[in-house]
Parts: structure tokens; C-alpha cells; sequence
């Protein structure tokens, strides 16, 4: 496990497109899939990581508490399963069918989703306005698995409160830390 820090893409960047498979219902999913949607969150996981693990429960709760407020949520998992088949795709999707996730789950079998969000490390977080351009990217709070430090959200959870009500976003943004991205050879 290398500890990586996110790369904080420039805010207003805009969402890079991408058409995956959802690894529990086999449907191909893109920018398009969320059109109807007041903003977009993507988040990179992956099944083995310790930092995902730490705050599973909470990325569900993300998406029972905000996607019915109108904020579309896909989770994607890039890592290379040649070095890491703990992270293919049926692993993922028992994951998922775990934790009860009521958003998507995707396999970047190519890695090209996550190269195009310049993501490095798992959870990397994205959240992008009603116009997908980037309005936070960062971590989800300050909690990491052995600093004690209760699992809140706060820090997503504020973001996507703000952009559901209207309201600025702090642009002072802490990075995520996670294990990094698994890449192929």
C-alpha cells in the first residue's frame, strides 16, 4: 500500500465523459445515465483498500440520504485485477449487494475513466454542479483508519448539502488520502 493524496483538479473542470459496466446489473453507464440529475458524484473505490473499507458504510449512506434530493452518485473501481483480482468485477459487485450501494458500480477494466479524472488514489472524490464542472474534490472527512477519528462525511456531505441548496462551495478544499490506484504494467 503506497499512501497517496489526491491530485485536486483544477475546480471547473469540466466532467470527462465515459461509458462503463455496472458490475451488479450489467448496464452500460456514462455522463448521460445522470442528465436528469441536479449534480453528479463520482467517487473511485475499490473493493481491498483499507481507506475504502474504513468508510464503506458511509459512501452507502451517501446514497440512500442524497439521491433522492436529485444528486446522481457512481462509484468506480479502476484498479488492475492482474495484480489485484480481489477488485474484479464480481468482487465489486458483492460489495455492492453487501452494502446495499443504490448507485452504480463500475469496472474500469481499461483505466481510461480514471486517467481522464487524473484519479490516483482510493476513495478519490469528484463532485460536479448541475453543468458537470468540478465544484469540490477532496476528501470525505478527516476520520482514517487508525487516527481514531469517527467516519462523519462532514467535509462531502457540506459540498453536496451546498450544491443541493444553491449555495457556494468552499473552495478551500482538504485532499483525499487513500491507497494509491493499482495501474497496470
Amino acid at each position: 500500500m503506497a499512501l497517496t493524496s489526491s491530485t485536486l483538479v483544477p475546480l471547473g473542470t469540466p466532467a470527462p465523459a465515459f461509458s462503463l459496466p455496472d458490475v451488479v446489473t450489467g448496464s452500460t453507464i456514462s455522463l448521460d445515465t445522470f442528465a436528469d440529475r441536479t449534480g453528479l458524484l463520482v467517487m473511485f473505490i475499490c473493493q481491498h483498500c483499507p481507506f475504502v473499507k474504513h468508510i464503506e458504510t458511509e459512501l452507502a449512506a451517501l446514497g440512500r440520504d442524497y439521491g433522492p434530493q436529485g444528486l446522481g452518485m457512481v462509484a468506480i473501481s479502476a484498479n488492475a485485477i492482474e495484480t489485484h483480482p480481489q477488485d474484479g468485477p464480481e468482487h465489486l459487485k458483492a460489495m455492492a449487494e453487501r452494502l446495499g450501494f443504490t448507485f452504480p458500480y463500475c469496472f474500469d477494466a481499461s483505466q481510461s475513466t480514471a486517467k481522464a479524472y487524473d484519479a490516483v488514489c482510493t476513495p478519490d472524490f469528484f463532485l460536479f454542479g448541475g453543468d458537470r464542472r468540478l465544484i469540490y474534490r477532496g476528501q470525505l472527512d478527516d476520520s482514517r483508519p487508525s487516527n481514531g477519528k469517527p467516519v462523519t462525511g462532514r467535509d462531502l456531505r457540506g459540498a453536496i448539502a451546498a450544491l443541493l441548496a444553491d449555495r457556494p462551495i468552499d473552495p478551500n478544499q482538504l485532499p483525499s488520502v487513500g491507497c494509491n490506484i493499482k495501474w497496470k504494467p
